[in-house]
């Protein structure tokens, strides 16, 4: 059978209806809850030949590992293709929405609701892509799975627990349908969120000189910081490194000297930079300035991960390249970088030598907004990218 025989097995209808009950499903994080959703995948594919494995995480988030697998494969000659796609989404903010939140209401050609573009339509297109090969009877030289993870909006919690048991270590390569507009994506720079803390000493405001202003020390800091040089070459996707103080916070009271100011600094770096490298020279920095203003200083990391990048000549990417170009009726696709983070950032520093490409039908520009919506045509164009790229990756049998 070939591909395009498989792809008449999309009832698209019956997807668009899947998808839309995955957005029905209230995960916004914290606090997750994404077990509903995982129970709703798991539910769907009960009386299908994929075999599930749902993983506890912490109570009411489950992890789920779906996979098809052709028994009769030797396990030395396998290939492993991973589809990666996470659970959780962003809360719904202050804004007004002109459609219902968590309903996941067709108007037109979009599909509207919390999590449409990030990232439920691309879990629900891997999803009945899985489906879609399995039903067409396809012995693939190899296995395909869909890892879907929980609390990568905050902490990627879900993406650690996969690599704390081992669950991807047989990944040949691997695909996130994180928003791209289904775009060819292969890069995105790491983040690192540091918050740092200064102590002084309380004193009465009309009497300064008997404390030491925190206040007074950061700003300090903050000079010292703004002249600071992040060291980096410049990357041929993804461009610079950044440095950006996004939130202060310091003072009890007009009249009283601030024992206390806290910052917190948002970086994002690209390939060949170290966060710990950075760490260190922000420790210098802040040593400096505790010795000058005799204050004492605190640094927690809030978030620390890694960039993604595989390069564009990989065999793997130029076949994905290949497939999406024949599914988009495309002539040319030059892959791409996003300059938001994936659990990609987890995989990879697990597996540094396993290409990563990042393809979804989701718009990056809806990413997180009110109004979220992902259009369909898209939707149902990702599916057949996903059954297309699994087949050619991993070949069938006979």
């Amino acid at each position: 059978m070939d591909i395009q025989s498989v792809f008449q097995y999309i009832d698209e209808e019956d997807a668009i209806q899947f998808l839309q009950s995955l957005i029905q499903v209230n995960t916004i994080n914290p606090p997750g809850m994404e077990k509903a959703l995982a129970d709703r995948i798991s539910q769907r594919l009960a009386n299908s030949d994929l075999l599930m494995q749902s993983d506890f995480v912490d109570k009411d988030r489950e992890n789920l590992i779906v996979s098809y697998i052709n028994e009769g494969l030797l396990p030395d000659r396998s290939k492993t293709l991973i589809f990666s796609g996470h659970f959780d989404t962003v809360p719904v903010g202050n804004v007004e929405w002109t459609y219902p939140i968590f309903e996941g209401r067709r108007v037109g050609d979009r599909i509207y609701g919390r999590g449409s573009t990030d990232m439920k339509s691309g879990v629900a297109a891997m999803i009945v892509a899985m489906e879609c090969v399995q039903k067409a009877g396809i012995k693939l030289n190899g296995t395909l799975q869909f890892v879907g993870t929980v609390g990568e909006e905050v902490d990627c919690i879900g993406a650690k627990t996969v690599v704390k048991k081992g669950q991807i270590d047989q990944a040949s390569a691997m695909v996130i349908s994180e928003p791209t507009s289904n775009q060819p994506v292969i890069a995105h720079k790491g983040v690192l969120w540091l918050k740092i803390s200064m102590y002084g000493k309380t004193a009465h405001g009309s009497m300064p000189s008997q404390g030491i202003n925190a206040i007074l020390a950061m700003n300090h800091f903050i000079n010292e910081l703004n002249s600071y040089v992040i060291r980096y070459d410049d990357h041929e996707i993804l461009g610079g490194s950044t440095l950006n103080i996004g939130m202060i916070n310091g003072g009890v009271g007009t009249n009283v000297v601030p024992d206390k100011c806290t910052i917190t600094i948002d970086i994002r770096t690209v390939p060949g930079q170290t966060h710990s490298e950075i760490i260190g020279d922000i420790k210098e920095l802040l040593q400096k300035v505790s010795k000058i203003m005799n204050v004492s200083f605190e640094l927690d990391i809030l978030n620390d991960m890694g960039c993604v990048y595989t390069p564009p000549n990989h065999p793997f990417v130029d076949l994905a390249v290949m497939t999406a170009q024949g599914i988009n009726n495309q002539k040319s696709l030059v892959p791409g970088g996003v300059n938001y983070y994936t659990d990609g950032s987890i995989y990879k520093g697990h597996l540094p030598d396993v290409p990563i490409l990042i393809y979804g039908p989701g718009e990056p520009k809806q990413a997180h907004q009110p109004d979220e919506w992902v259009d369909v045509h898209k939707y149902l164009e990702s599916i057949k990218f996903y059954i297309a790229l699994a087949i050619q990756y991993l070949g069938k049998q006979g």
